[in-house]
């Protein structure tokens, strides 16, 4: 999804506009997307969510939504650009600015794509006035940014607290695909079964933390898997129909010449 992030700077950027656009065109080929544990409740009423391996995280895991069942495939995103679900993840929703860490010190840097067809000289929100100083829409989105990287560290801690009470295991997962299986693996789900087994006090603990209801968020957004083999095996069948309709109409053109 982002192409070329830099740093926004009023040296660099004291011309940039950013254009409005209800086009989610650029997420096409994003099949996961990091999600905070607090987006747990709304993203379980219509993806997946499983938790992949991160090293730059203390638990070693991060959370995602699942939206398309191989690489470079987004069900989510319709031909015309619109997004097929009432919940956007918000690290889409911020596309094309992103926080990133500051290479010689613990600050975040607001960063913008570069390479994105939203942002250029011409049209759009301006970053900087004419003065230099950076314009509603630059403060609005370091406040935007500023809330997730909260709730990041609140994730990061939801992550934590269940890797060490190894409730981490991988998914391994058979969908119907059509007339075939296809095989889920290659990220982890909580394990209800050491979940259940918790002894009173780590149970009460993970209540008290406020974690349970994302537990059982994730856990029951599995059941989402069948709404992508639907998706996936919908769009297949109208891939299948336009590449009919295609051969006939060239079979019509040869017919008259």
């Amino acid at each position: 999804m982002f192409k070329n992030m830099v740093p926004v700077t009023k040296a660099k950027h004291g011309k940039t506009k950013v254009k409005a656009s209800n086009s989610f065109a650029f997420a096409r080929d994003l099949h996961v997307a990091y999600i905070t544990s607090q987006e747990f409740v709304r993203a379980a009423t219509t993806y997946p969510i499983v938790f992949i391996e991160d090293g730059n995280n203390a638990s070693g895991f991060r959370p995602v939504v699942l939206m398309g069942l191989q690489a470079g495939q987004n069900l989510f995103v319709g031909e015309d650009g619109t997004w097929q679900a009432s919940f956007v993840p918000a690290i889409v929703r911020r596309y094309p600015f992103a926080l990133t860490k500051a290479a010689d010190s613990d600050d975040y840097l607001v960063c913008i794509d570069e390479g994105s067809e939203l942002v250029n000289k011409k049209e759009g929100a301006a970053l900087f006035n004419a003065d230099g100083e950076p314009t509603e829409v630059v403060e609005n989105v370091k406040r935007y940014l500023a809330e997730l990287q909260q709730l990041d560290q609140l994730t990061n801690k939801f992550c934590e607290t269940l890797s060490s009470q190894n409730l981490f295991t991988p998914l391994n997962m058979r969908v119907g695909d059509g007339a075939a299986l296809r095989n889920i693996t290659g990220c982890y789900i909580v394990n209800e079964q050491r979940l259940n087994g918790l002894s009173g006090e780590r149970f009460a603990e993970l209540r008290e933390s406020g974690y349970l209801a994302q537990i059982y968020a994730h856990l029951i957004s599995l059941g989402q898997m069948e709404r992508l083999v639907k998706m996936n095996a919908a769009g297949n069948a109208a891939a299948e129909a336009v590449s009919e309709d295609a051969g006939e109409t060239e079979a019509v053109a040869e017919s008259v010449h």
